[in-house]
């Protein structure tokens, strides 16, 4: 199974959603299951904070979950989707910091929600670096294979966000 899109060497995750660092999961809405095909993500209950990057309905999370839909694309962001991106990845450290269960999720779990957790990463201390590789470790090698999104971490995005305001 492949991902949609231009990237045709990039597989489907194996599993539904990865635990980054305590409490803080990284995933999408759709896997190849034990049987060897795609299988839909369905979040239930499982989390106490859903943060969705691509909304497809029926795919959850349960009434009462508290979820935020930011929908962006997985290629260049204006400043006001940067800006989106920053929100969620502030709600979701709150989220942390409050011992709360946080899913971050886009189509497959690699390129949006990477960048949201990453970000979130980094307003908790780590480095760009440190936030990509950990990350890649724990979610997948193909995690954040989208270059731009890495040169927006690289950059800072508030600075990415400044500089596109700058160019629309």
């Amino acid at each position: 199974m492949r991902t949609r899109g231009n990237q045709p060497d990039v597989p489907v995750p194996d599993r539904p959603w990865s635990e980054i660092v305590p409490n803080l999961w990284m995933g999408g809405h759709e896997y190849t299951g034990h049987s060897g095909h795609p299988e839909f993500a369905v979040v239930r209950d499982e989390f106490d904070l859903v943060l969705t990057l691509l909304r497809l309905p029926g795919h959850g999370p349960d009434a009462g979950v508290e979820h935020h839909v930011w929908p962006i694309p997985d290629g260049p962001l204006d400043g006001t989707q940067l800006a989106g991106v920053m929100r969620l990845a502030r709600a979701a450290g709150e989220a942390l910091e409050q011992g709360r269960r946080v899913l971050v999720r886009c189509y497959h779990g690699y390129n949006r929600s990477g960048l949201v957790v990453a970000h979130a990463l980094i307003g908790a201390g780590s480095t760009a670096e440190e936030a990509i590789r950990l990350i890649r470790t724990r979610r997948s090698p193909w995690a954040l294979h989208n270059e731009l999104f890495v040169e927006y971490l690289s950059t800072g995005l508030d600075t990415a966000r400044l500089l596109e305001e700058l160019t629309e």
